[in-house]
């Protein structure tokens, strides 16, 4: 595979009363695919995020925004563009970040989390810098961070109940 420059094709999830932000590196290609975000199937981010909120498992773009905007979470990625092979981020590079620091003063937003390492690393280097907020990084809902049950993740990601 080679690489490809890769612009972020869909745009944050947020309202006003939007109070944890939730973010993830760059969309992956199922995900540009399905034209939304954690759109691979074995990814666990629906799961963990539905079952941490106690509500039923959504099965469509629709159910999936409407869930995260009554829960007062925020979801979006650190990268507008980048060059990549396929949905590896350990192969990002070019990286042109997000305005997160705009979305952040639209918002009533306590705490950032951040999905995985690559977005955690991304968030430190470009964005810690302009919204002084740090995040929190919780453990990748990938497919390919097998190593974590979701039992396991579950109990990492339960931090953000506490600011809903």
């Amino acid at each position: 595979m080679e690489y490809q420059h890769i612009r972020h094709c869909f745009e944050p999830v947020y309202d006003s009363k939007s109070r944890v932000l939730i973010l993830g590196s760059l969309p992956s290609a199922k995900s540009r695919e399905e034209g939304f975000y954690y759109g691979h199937r074995q990814n666990r981010f629906w799961k963990v995020i539905s079952l941490l909120c106690e509500c039923p498992f959504p099965v469509d773009v629709e159910h999936k925004r409407s869930m995260l905007l009554e829960q007062g979470i925020a979801l979006w990625d650190v990268i507008s563009e980048c060059d990549i092979i396929g949905s590896d981020d350990s192969s990002i590079r070019n990286v042109i970040p997000a305005d997160i620091a705009s979305l952040l003063s639209k918002t009533d937003i306590k705490a950032v989390f951040v999905n995985g390492g690559k977005a955690s690393a991304i968030y430190d280097k470009y964005q810690f810098p302009l919204t002084g907020l740090k995040a929190v990084k919780l453990p990748s809902t990938s497919p390919a961070n097998a190593a974590w049950s979701l039992d396991r993740l579950l109990g990492s990601w339960s931090i953000i109940k506490k600011y809903l």
